[in-house]
């Protein structure tokens, strides 16, 4: 089968995957209303073209955060990556070194943050953190990136608590047990056993929290899961260095903005005083054109990595999108 776009990858990445993996990576909340309307938004943009400009030559390398990536393109933070591929977010990793992009490492990565700069030392890494309730856990977690290299600290701000996926629920998965154990194929693999003892998803974390991870790390600090004028003007207020405009895939809060129709809303609140990022309904180039028209600075990729992990050609993928 040829891969030529993102849809390809999709299909074969379903045809591969149990049910079980597959309802996990596809899953919206509730309904999946946003998780849908994702997509829908960014067909109801449509393109202005100016013509007679000279593009025989084309440079699509940016920077984020001060780091040149070779195009406006990275790769979203999702977890349990063993359950698209073996060897999880190693080839996550390496298929971003290969492709001179950014890759933000989950929380719930399924290898050691220690593997994933192993395999591919030259990366650019920023981590993404779902505050915890133990704060010596927050504390310990940061430092640990911070001294393998990673670049930026991607704090999540839309899981207070974990969104109602119904087919997780009807599927009675979980994570650490039926998940990374049971769907994994080989013997070595089923002995996995995830490399952190999580405590609970803190749901007092508020913006006055954010002056202590100013404190204890010097990595430029970015929020993922912005929507709002008035949360993306309290983000400048507080002095982060991002935003990722993000309804975490529509597997949150369903029936929120589509990522997209909230983009303009975020960018015409910071006034270009800090980097604007986004993520949720990314399929196309002409999806990433219509995001950098709106004022972002680049697209993260989530789902669809996966599907490129299950069809062992993630870094195909990323050069895929933007051709």
């Amino acid at each position: 089968m040829s891969l030529v776009c993102l849809t390809d990858f999709e299909a074969l990445a379903r045809q591969r995957l149990s049910k079980t993996s597959w309802d996990f990576i596809e899953g919206g909340a509730d309904e999946g209303i946003t998780r849908d309307d994702n997509i829908a938004a960014f067909k109801r943009f449509r393109l202005r073209p100016r013509y007679l400009r000279d593009v025989s030559e084309v440079d699509t390398r940016t920077t984020i955060q001060g780091e040149e990536i070779s195009a406006p393109i990275c790769i979203a933070p999702t977890g349990f990556h063993r359950i698209a591929w073996p060897d999880g977010e190693m080839s996550t990793a390496r298929a971003a070194q290969a492709t001179s992009t950014c890759y933000i490492t989950s929380t719930y990565a399924s290898c050691t943050l220690e593997d994933i700069v192993a395999t591919a030392p030259r990366g650019l890494r920023w981590f993404q953190l779902y505050v915890q309730t133990d704060w010596e856990l927050n504390k310990q977690l940061i430092q640990r990136a911070e001294s393998l290299g990673f670049k930026a600290l991607v704090i999540t701000v839309d899981v207070p608590v974990h969104g109602k996926r119904r087919n997780d629920i009807r599927n009675q998965m979980d994570l650490k047990m039926n998940l990374m154990l049971k769907d994994l194929q080989s013997p070595e693999e089923k002995k996995f056993i995830p490399d952190m003892q999580l405590s609970s998803i803190n749901s007092s974390f508020c913006w006055n929290h954010l002056s202590w991870f100013q404190r204890i790390t010097q990595l430029p600090i970015i929020l993922k899961g912005i929507l709002t004028k008035e949360d993306a003007e309290l983000a400048v207020k507080h002095k982060v260095q991002g935003i990722i405009v993000s309804n975490h895939g529509g597997r949150q809060l369903d029936e929120s903005p589509a990522s997209i129709d909230a983009l303009m809303e975020v960018v015409t609140a910071i006034k270009g005083k800090i980097e604007v990022y986004l993520d949720g309904g990314v399929r196309t180039g002409n999806d990433v054109l219509k995001t950098l028209a709106l004022g972002a600075k680049c697209v993260f990729l989530g789902r669809p990595i996966l599907w490129g992990l299950a069809c062992k050609a993630a870094g195909q993928l990323l050069r895929s999108i933007g051709t």
